[in-house]
């Protein structure tokens, strides 16, 4: 597998453990009669880690297996770490997503595993530089639905032709928050009450974010944002916006002089300010093309992992700050 980006030093250095919400390295996880009595869950990268935390809350320790700063996609698992997996109560994992977790829980030999990616439904996204996202095109009961589905090849994360960028949709992230939540009834049914109680507090939340979304982009001068990372598919398709990739999958790739002066072209036609790029990920295509085009630079976070350097402490807080970013950028009314 290629490596996307390069992360640099002073960003692995410098991440911290922000709270209950943070990354934390895979440490071993406890067990249901073990010293500390909680339920051992383990996680292969901060959305399903954040999931975990905020249903198990008292009841749970979770691990990480992707430490702050790290790209997940690019994740290597030490044999110490598949042992410790073994370990595990519950493994919370997207499929195809991580290639080395994916082999590692295969033979972890967990009882209790759980697979996001069987959670809700992934679809395909236009990654290839030169085709941009179709932002409104299956959404579910919009008029367009099944539009333009299938149309554009997805990412190849792993090979599964599918966007595996599913938390980024608030609609399908809950769906995914339900899934986790039955996983750890049945794991540990004693406590059966409280993380159901937790789980509706969690989709509730997540309700109120989406509705956010949804009024605060409902009005803009513009519907298109460019970006490094072709992440934001299922936000774009949630909230009827279009997405174009700079350089598809990877945005340390550096793209053609026809994908540039394609872009250039789209960024004058539909009156785009702004070119995204991510925390930390290079921003030197982003600032190429903006420089060419006159545009602005910001930050879209794909909220893959969090670190002193994200824009919020959690995923509710960077979800916000993409949202006041995209408001800047489209020319929210």
């Amino acid at each position: 597998m290629n490596v996307r980006r390069l992360i640099p030093t002073a960003a692995l250095a410098g991440a911290v453990a922000l709270g209950a919400t943070a990354l934390t390295a895979c440490s071993g996880a406890g067990a249901v009669g073990s010293k500390d009595g909680k339920l051992g869950v383990t996680a292969s990268f901060y959305p399903l880690q954040f999931v975990a935390e905020q249903i198990g809350k008292e009841h749970v320790k979770v691990d990480g297996l992707t430490k702050p700063g790290v790209e997940p996609h690019d994740l290597e698992i030490t044999p110490k770490q598949t042992a410790q997996l073994g370990e595990a109560d519950v493994v919370l994992y997207l499929k195809n997503l991580q290639p080395a977790v994916d082999k590692a829980v295969a033979q972890s030999g967990v009882k209790n595993v759980v697979d996001a990616a069987t959670l809700t439904t992934l679809e395909a996204h236009g990654a290839e530089p030169g085709h941009g996202e179709e932002g409104h095109a299956h959404q579910e009961g919009d008029e367009h639905s099944g539009e333009h589905a299938g149309e554009h090849e997805g990412h190849d994360h792993g090979g599964s032709g599918t966007d595996p960028h599913v938390w980024l949709d608030p609609v399908k992230y809950a769906e995914i928050a339900k899934g986790v939540g039955a996983a750890l009834e049945k794991a540990d049914p004693d406590h059966a009450a409280d993380y159901k109680k937790n789980t509706d507090e969690l989709v509730g939340k997540l309700g109120a974010l989406d509705t956010e979304f949804k009024d605060g982009l409902k009005n803009t001068a513009s519907r298109t944002f460019i970006t490094t990372h072709s992440a934001f598919g299922y936000l774009a398709e949630r909230y009827g916006l279009d997405q174009e990739g700079i350089a598809g999958v990877d945005p340390e790739s550096e793209p053609s002089p026809a994908r540039m002066k394609d872009l250039q072209a789209v960024a004058k036609k539909d009156n785009v300010t702004t070119v995204f790029f991510e925390t930390l990920a290079s921003d030197k295509t982003a600032k190429t093309l903006a420089t060419d085009t006159g545009l602005k630079t910001d930050v879209l976070d794909p909220l893959e992992g969090i670190t002193d350097k994200s824009q919020g402490a959690d995923y509710f807080e960077v979800m916000r700050s993409n949202l006041k970013n995209l408001q800047k950028a489209l020319g929210a009314k």
